[in-house]
């Protein structure tokens, strides 16, 4: 039997067809499937149980497959918030790194700026020296 992904919902219903006929095929009594002479068996339940018990089955499978579907759908949709979630951190990565390098370039604007004020401090110190001379 092929997958329910390739063949779509309407696989399940064959199945369940499928499932609910053969399942009739098995409880009817022997004398019915037998030759001429089948050997005289006394039905256990009578054929309307076994069609409201396959109805249930059935009832109860089509309920198990309600729910898979919902499954199927959640899970789709957390997948894609997954991917969607991974692109925003691949993002943020991206934007921390470009002001991890913002951050490098402002040190090192920030050590030349001290560098010159050392600088401008130093000659300050020897214009007041000429001065006092």
């Amino acid at each position: 039997m092929p997958s329910g992904k390739a063949t779509g919902i309407s696989s399940g219903k064959q199945a369940q067809q499928l499932l609910f006929s053969e399942a009739v095929q098995l409880t009817r009594p022997a004398s019915s499937a037998a030759g001429p002479n089948p050997p005289a068996q006394p039905p256990t339940i009578s054929d309307t149980e076994q069609t409201k018990t396959m109805e249930r089955i059935l009832q109860e499978i089509s309920a198990v497959s309600r729910r898979l579907e919902g499954m199927d759908t959640v899970t789709t949709s957390l997948i894609t918030e997954t991917k969607s979630m991974h692109l925003d951190i691949a993002g943020f990565k991206s934007r921390v790194t470009g002001l991890e390098h913002r951050v490098v370039t402002l040190e090192t604007h920030i050590h030349t700026v001290q560098d010159r004020d050392k600088d401008l401090m130093y000659l300050c110190s020897k214009l007041t020296d000429l001065d006092d001379i």
